[in-house]
């Protein structure tokens, strides 16, 4: 069973940075497509940005385009969301996923990581 563990979230004024950090326990997950996900109170959970597992193709939410970086590496078998620019309406429960490639199901997820930036 693989199991996706999140760090680095914790709370930012408004313009600083966070990294969150996405690590699989169980096996590697280097051929899935890797994502973020957030969901913030009161709120459905929404997509945030996704990176491909051979070309590193990426695609970002409207909301965080220009601010936030996906990254993975391969050989560490771990996943990065470099967050800039903070803005309180990014404040939400962080959450990595894992997609096989040629499917739309995100099949595993993570726990979910706090980031909270006070307005």
């Amino acid at each position: 069973q693989v199991q996706l563990v999140e760090t680095g979230g914790g709370l930012v004024q408004a313009g600083g940075s966070l990294t969150l950090s996405c690590a699989p326990s169980g096996r590697t997950l280097s051929r899935y497509i890797m994502g973020w996900f957030r969901q913030a109170p009161g709120k459905e959970r929404e997509f945030v940005a996704l990176i491909g597992w051979r070309f590193g193709d990426v695609a970002y939410a409207d909301a965080v385009k220009g601010r936030f970086t996906i990254s993975r590496d391969n050989a560490q078998n771990t996943m990065y969301l470099q967050m800039n620019t903070l803005k309180p309406e990014d404040t939400g429960v962080y959450y990595c996923a894992a997609r096989p490639t040629g499917t739309n199901s995100w099949d595993y997820w993570g726990q979910g990581t706090q980031v909270t930036v006070p307005s």
